[in-house]
């Protein structure tokens, strides 16, 4: 096996911090996961005050969804644009991996400003804090450990190009669906509805499929341990998030169907 990993990946970088976020990232989203599941939900879209106490309600800080969402993925934006500053002289893989990274929190930031329609739910402060500092954090690694690889011999076989494939398919994908979704609210509505169009016929969460498409492109054209372990946890966190979704339109909607899939069609 570690033969098998040694052919697609960088060895792991000597840096304490690199292998530390390695173990952080895929932890801290695993769980976020498994908490979604159990019910424990990120307080941010349609999940604002769901399955939360009146007491906790009154604690909670709700900021508006715009600003609440342009502030998780800004400060990962504005640190992908410094390092073309801070790291100028790279190979070709860190230039990839850095424009992908760059233009995957653009396009949210672009999306929050332009396409989306946000209901009245919100975003809680709690909530909204501790997700930008992980974007911009797992960013920074990112960026980082493949600063550091450049001191070692490229992986036998390269993906970069597969990845670049990968990423285009993944944010397209993602960029696609959510334009249905701001579509199928009209002007001034705020209430959730059924999806319908695109692959929104066939799973409940094809945003989040293609987000993880994008993201598995991403790992491609970096081949770093720790990209792979961001990644791995991620599409952890956005399966059980998936799960959480369709316990919601169940919830909200009598005759929303029971064996609708949630991430992949016809699977799962």
């Amino acid at each position: 096996m570690m033969n098998v990993l040694q052919s697609f990946l960088f060895p792991p970088p000597p840096s304490i911090f690199v292998t530390a976020m390695s173990f952080i990232s895929f932890g801290s989203l695993a769980n976020a996961g498994f908490s979604e599941l159990r019910g424990k939900h990120l307080q941010y879209s349609k999940f604002v005050n769901w399955n939360v106490s009146n007491k906790t309600q009154q604690k909670q800080i709700i900021i508006s969804s715009k600003i609440g969402m342009a502030f998780l993925y800004t400060p990962a934006f504005l640190f992908g644009v410094a390092s073309f500053f801070i790291f100028p002289n790279e190979s070709f893989r860190f230039l990839l991996l850095r424009s992908a990274l760059t233009i995957h929190f653009l396009k949210r930031v672009l999306e929050v400003l332009f396409v989306h329609r946000f209901g009245g739910s919100g975003v809680a402060l709690h909530a909204a804090i501790p997700i930008a500092l992980s974007y911009f954090i797992s960013t920074v690694t990112m960026i980082y450990a493949q600063h550091l690889s450049g001191q070692f011999p490229e992986p036998s076989i390269d993906l970069t190009y597969p990845g670049i494939g990968l990423f285009l398919l993944g944010i397209g994908g993602n960029l696609y669906h959510h334009y249905i979704l701001a579509t199928l609210r009209g002007e001034g509505e705020k209430e959730y509805k059924i999806l319908k169009g695109g692959l929104f016929d066939l799973v409940l969460c094809p945003h989040y499929l293609f987000e993880v498409l994008g993201f598995v492109g991403i790992s491609c054209i970096a081949q770093t341990p720790y990209t792979l372990a961001f990644t791995a946890g991620t599409t952890m966190y956005l399966l059980g998030r998936s799960c959480s979704t369709k316990k919601w339109y169940l919830s909200k909607f009598e005759d929303f169907p029971k064996d609708a899939k949630v991430f992949l069609p016809f699977i799962f």
